[in-house]
């Protein structure tokens, strides 16, 4: 039995390449068959030594730039947390005033207005730790009653009151520094009847901040302290010790 040779499928696109190479040979050459996967070809690309250095230098260049920016950036924190450190040591609080003793012994007299006085105890405390005022005047106390002055006196001389350090303002108005007559004395008798008889005693001086040999510029300073006393003429407790004067700047 004769065997035949075995055919293989030829498919069109085989076909053409072959035809194709045939042609360009002039048909003098066997055709071979062309394989396009074969020719893709990776194509490596050289660089010079300069290339390299420059390469080299730019990183070093981008590293100092970054590890200078970095010192800088701390160096700045560091004094930064310093600084509000140092502020919040050396920060001046403003200086504390309490009434401690406010009394008219007279109130409880029909006929007391002859000899009316008004006896106070204030206290001035420095809370600072590092930080002295300079009261550059004397303290000018005005007692006023519905807004209006009735008696006003002159505290102390101008002194400096050191960190942690509380002083005393004892005074008494009577006199020529109590403002008094009888159609006062008579409102005072009216509110006593109610119950209470409500006052207000102002403070005012010049004052600095003395940190070590610093001193600030002068400010005016300004203490209200609103008192009330009973039918016996005796501050009322819930004045003592309790109520912080409020303290303000011009």
């Amino acid at each position: 039995m004769n065997s035949s040779p075995l055919i293989k499928p030829v498919s069109v696109h085989h076909l053409h390449n072959l035809s194709l190479c045939y042609i360009l040979s002039g048909g003098n050459m066997l055709p071979v068959q062309k394989n396009n996967v074969g020719d893709r070809r990776q194509v490596h690309r050289t660089h010079s030594a300069k290339y390299y250095i420059d390469r080299v230098h730019d990183t070093l260049t981008t590293r100092v730039s970054k590890l200078i920016c970095a010192v800088i950036i701390g160096l700045l924190i560091i004094i930064s947390i310093l600084t509000f450190i140092l502020w919040l040591s050396l920060r001046p609080h403003r200086p504390k005033f309490h009434v401690r003793e406010f009394s008219i012994p007279a109130l409880a007299q029909a006929n007391g207005f002859d000899g009316a006085q008004v006896i106070f105890n204030i206290t001035a405390r420095n809370p600072n730790l590092n930080v002295g005022y300079y009261y550059d005047d004397a303290m000018q106390v005005v007692l006023y009653y519905q807004d209006e002055d009735i008696g006003s006196t002159t505290l102390l001389h101008p002194f400096l009151q050191e960190p942690k350090n509380e002083t005393i303002l004892y005074g008494v108005l009577s006199g020529p520094t109590l403002l008094m007559n009888n159609q006062r004395w008579m409102q005072f008798q009216a509110d006593r009847a109610k119950g209470a008889v409500i006052f207000r005693l102002s403070v005012s001086s010049t004052i600095r901040f003395k940190v070590s040999s610093w001193n600030s510029h002068s400010h005016k300073i300004h203490v209200n302290c609103e008192v009330g006393v009973g039918p016996d003429g005796l501050l009322l407790p819930r004045y003592i010790n309790i109520k912080k004067c409020p303290v303000y700047f011009s």
